[in-house]
């Protein structure tokens, strides 16, 4: 039944039931084709007959447009209607992944994932603004426990599903079965999901979106393609340059605006900064493992797409596992321990699976370095991302969730650009197993070098205080909830339950 409080529903009641469903449904369309498109990749490259930028391209073009308008979807959302713009990201997303999935080259896939990581950053703030504007207070935590939950079992789904698309029909699968999933999506949003906006109504600042997605695309250009046209090309200069220059104008206007779409005083906090600092560091330690690793197991390893998708599943499960009681842990003991001991763990695991080579066995070879890795991530990421948040005044919740959300997915990029330059990794050296498996090994060791940059710097920053009167149980408190944060990925927005990072994918 509908509750009398202000038009709001009860978690109980049926059209509360139908709330929670589009909420999952919606942001479970981005996660889980985060994850089917790692795996999918050497097919793409094979069928498209793409280089090794074009793979490349083919992540990071949604992570960069996700990244840089994933905040203004949040106030888009709450100025026009929540229901609104969550049903306009999820036909955008559909239109793009009917593009993507019939792509004719390369050129085309990856614009059309950069088309697709626009509508993704309309619905993915809409999904839990959803649950928060519509349900009675009294149960918004269980209904958003259950949110977070479920949408972990849709990322454990991605690689699974991913893998077996790719090898029983097409990769071009990957993204058309998102076309009928996004139908029902609507029809069940339009029929049972309310409007609700914020009565505030401030203004929306595109003027800092246009200039954040210049500044990441251009320097993002300059990195994936120096390897192959040099430092001193006039393209490869001229990002860099426009990139550099919009940074700098999207810093210079944030300040200035009335109504920033990042407000910089919200860096005033110390912890805030250094928490974010951290994100940056360990998030860009790993942010090109999975996409690397779903490769090497394919093109090295000789696994099937599908069996490359099953073997990083224990990393989901072991997060949707252990995330919780980690989070109510940090809570007593304070962050800073498993902030800087959960980076070393993971550098473990990425050592670990120098193992994964030519011929390698999942129970010898595969197993043991993704089972530690997804150990130190269930150690690290929720007091990570409870750490951001708490950092925060109250009434920038919502904010610091989407800026941690946006600098982890900042850090993927990046590492996903400049990672295999650095490990010599370019051109066709994905269709090559000996040159491909090189470039892993290389890879590993400097992304595990990084990560272990990154605890040094939570040992020396991260205060045992910071979560003092944080509530980080999942029994009545429940995980704290925002309205403007981010999912498909890492949904960094809930302090207990959040699920792989990118293992998630971009």
């Amino acid at each position: 039944m509908r509750h009398d409080y202000d038009g709001l529903v009860e978690f109980s009641s049926a059209q509360g039931r139908w709330i929670l469903l589009a909420a999952i449904l919606g942001s479970g369309l981005a996660g889980i084709d985060a994850t089917v498109v790692n795996v999918a990749l050497p097919a793409m490259g094979e069928d498209l007959d793409a280089g090794f930028a074009g793979l490349q391209w083919t992540v990071t073009a949604y992570t960069l447009t996700l990244a840089a308008f994933v905040l203004t979807g949040g106030s888009l959302a709450d100025r026009f209607g929540r229901r609104r713009v969550f049903v306009i990201g999820i036909v955008w997303f559909a239109a793009a992944s009917l593009l993507c999935g019939l792509a004719p080259s390369i050129e085309t896939l990856i614009a059309a994932r950069a088309f697709q990581g626009v509508g993704a950053a309309l619905l993915v703030p809409g999904s839990l603004a959803m649950i928060q504007a519509t349900f009675v207070p009294a149960d918004r935590a269980r209904a958003i426990g259950a949110w977070s939950g479920l949408g972990g079992v849709a990322t454990a789904i991605g690689p699974f599903l991913g893998g077996w698309l790719v090898q029983s029909v097409s990769w071009r699968w990957v993204f058309l079965i998102n076309v009928p999933l996004a139908v029902v999506v609507v029809l069940v949003v339009l029929r049972h999901v309310p409007e609700t906006r914020s009565p505030g109504r401030e203004p929306v600042d595109l003027i800092g979106a246009t200039l954040g997605v210049l500044s990441l695309a251009g320097i993002t250009y300059a990195l994936v393609e120096q390897t192959t046209q040099g430092l001193t090309s006039l393209a490869v200069a001229g990002a860099a340059v426009l990139g550099v220059v919009a940074g700098a104008g999207f810093l210079v206007t944030q300040a200035r605006l009335k109504h920033p779409m990042l407000p910089l005083s919200i860096f005033s906090s110390a912890q805030f900064s250094a928490a974010n600092a951290v994100t940056f560091t360990v998030y860009g330690g790993f942010g090109a493992v999975f996409f690397l690793l779903v490769i090497q197991l394919q093109v090295v390893s000789g696994f099937t797409p599908l069996a490359a998708g099953i073997s990083i599943l224990p990393i989901t499960v072991l997060m949707l596992a252990l995330s919780a009681r980690s989070g109510e842990l940090a809570n007593r003991i304070g962050p800073r321990l498993q902030m800087s001991v959960g980076p070393v763990i993971c550098a473990a695991g990425l050592l670990l699976m120098l193992r994964i080579g030519p011929e390698a066995d999942y129970l010898v070879d595969v197993l043991p370095g993704v089972a530690v890795f997804g150990f130190g991530l269930a150690v690290m990421v929720a007091p990570l991302t409870a750490t951001a948040l708490a950092a925060a005044p109250d009434e920038h919740a919502g904010l610091a969730s989407g800026v941690n959300n946006a600098v982890a997915r900042a850090a993927g990029l990046v590492a996903i650009a400049v990672l295999p330059a650095v490990a010599g990794i370019s051109g066709a050296d994905y269709t090559d197993p000996a040159a491909f498996n090189d470039g892993f090994d290389t890879s590993m060791w400097v992304a595990a070098g990084v990560l272990i940059l990154g605890a040094g710097i939570a040992a020396a920053t991260i205060s045992n205080t910071v979560l003092a009167g944080d509530e980080l149980d999942t029994g009545a408190s429940g995980p704290r909830p925002v309205s403007h944060c981010a999912v498909g990925g890492p949904p960094l927005h809930v302090n207990t339950r959040p699920t792989p990072p990118e293992a998630a994918g971009p």
